[in-house]
């Protein structure tokens, strides 16, 4: 309860319930809590585990979709902490997290993070039960889709990364195991098409397309095209250490490209895409579900900028900031549940949270997940103060402060 709230840079600890503690046992409480080596990564993340199974089964039609991705955590100015490790950029030291998150087929729905890492210059933590070696973020990621695939979810997985996994190593890799991927593929890579080695690029300049409905880019409304073919992936598989060994075979995939143009008919983006799925399914579902990729953008914004502040937290270790990072995701995916929610009380109940939370809205998107987890504390405040105050005394106080105001 204390977790699911909205912080700022500068009160980015824990927040205070009104239930008799003193604020400052429930931060010695907290520091306990996550200082205490009984207390588990694994054990912290089973009950995400558990949402896992239970969401899928719920509210997926006939696979589910796995975003991966890394977000680089920044805590340069954080003298305290001893383990941070130097990433890509001179002035980015830190930690970096590496995160799944499962997302509904049908409407894309954020689910819930069911496995993440930090990697600090000690070590890397995960919510897996092994242990982690320092390796590339493909093979790392080759593991995490293997523990994902060995979880006997109820729907067939999707995995779906940015264009840091256009591997044909790993894709034959991942082919080997058995698992379905959809990958952003750079257009400069090479490719086979109707028996000619050609760039992703010229394949999709020679491609008919397909108008596939109206969309959103970039807040303003535009049309989308896609167009789909079979290819060879025929590059040489270079060393990954950690993954199986995979012979060089052709690899056939299906190529979509997605093609976005705004209401001037002008081109605005263009996604080619490389997918090892069922041949079934529709290139402008495959289409869809690639877009739904930026779910996980939103929760490292919740995370990091718009919920939690992440990149404020001041525990002194990475296995703090991990063990805290994991009971938040939790809150998260609270908050992705009650979006869920269907029907005219879960509708009355959303529009009290975001009352709460004071925000103001849009009208084309009334409920955000940030207002959501911001009204969440305040209803578990409000909860509290009715535990501990009468009615009577709330009145009380209420008139001392208006009689305090200016007439």
């Amino acid at each position: 309860m204390s977790h699911s709230n909205v912080n700022n840079a500068l009160a980015a600890g824990m927040k205070a319930l009104p239930d008799g503690t003193e604020s400052f046992s429930q931060t010695q409480a907290l520091w306990r809590f996550l200082a205490n080596e009984s207390v588990t990564f694994e054990a912290l993340s089973q009950p995400l585990l558990e949402m896992a199974h239970t969401s899928i089964s719920s509210h997926c039609e006939n696979y589910v979709l796995a975003i991966h991705d890394w977000s680089n955590l920044n805590y340069a100015k954080h003298s305290s902490k001893k383990d941070k490790v130097q990433m890509s950029h001179e002035k980015d030291l830190g930690y970096e997290l590496q995160s799944t998150v499962l997302v509904s087929d049908r409407n894309g729905s954020p689910l819930v993070s069911p496995v993440q890492n930090l990697v600090t210059a000690n070590e890397i933590l995960s919510s897996r039960k092994e242990k982690l070696e320092t390796i590339s973020h493909l093979d790392e990621l080759t593991h995490r889709i293997q523990w994902l695939e060995r979880q006997g979810f109820s729907k067939k997985i999707i995995h779906i990364i940015d264009r840091e996994a256009d591997s044909v190593g790993h894709f034959r890799q991942w082919r080997e195991d058995n698992a379905g991927w959809l990958v952003r593929v750079k257009e400069g890579s090479r490719i086979k098409y109707n028996d000619t080695d050609m760039y992703v690029v010229e394949v999709a300049n020679q491609l008919t397309y397909r108008e596939v409905g109206k969309v959103s880019y970039k807040g303003k409304p535009a049309r989308q095209k896609v167009a789909k073919a079979t290819v060879i992936l025929s590059r040489k598989t270079s060393s990954t250490k950690g993954a199986k060994d995979v012979e060089d075979k052709p690899l056939e995939v299906k190529l979509i490209v997605s093609r976005i143009f705004n209401m001037q008919g002008e081109r605005v983006a263009q996604w080619c895409l490389l997918a090892d799925v069922d041949p079934s399914i529709d290139e402008a579902v495959l289409a869809t579900w690639y877009y739904y990729r930026w779910r996980i953008e939103s929760y490292f914004k919740l995370l990091k900028q718009a919920g939690h502040q992440l990149e404020s937290w001041e525990q002194e270790t990475g296995k703090a900031v991990f063990k805290r990072l994991l009971i938040v995701a939790q809150a998260c995916a609270l908050v992705w549940r009650i979006m869920r929610l269907e029907g005219e009380k879960a509708q009355e109940f959303k529009a009290f949270l975001v009352r709460l939370s004071g925000r103001q809205m849009k009208k084309k998107q009334p409920v955000t997940a940030s207002a959501v987890l911001d009204g969440l504390f305040k209803l578990y405040l409000m909860l509290e103060v009715l535990e501990q105050y009468s009615v009577d005394k709330l009145k009380m106080f209420g008139q001392m402060a208006k009689s305090q105001g200016l007439v």
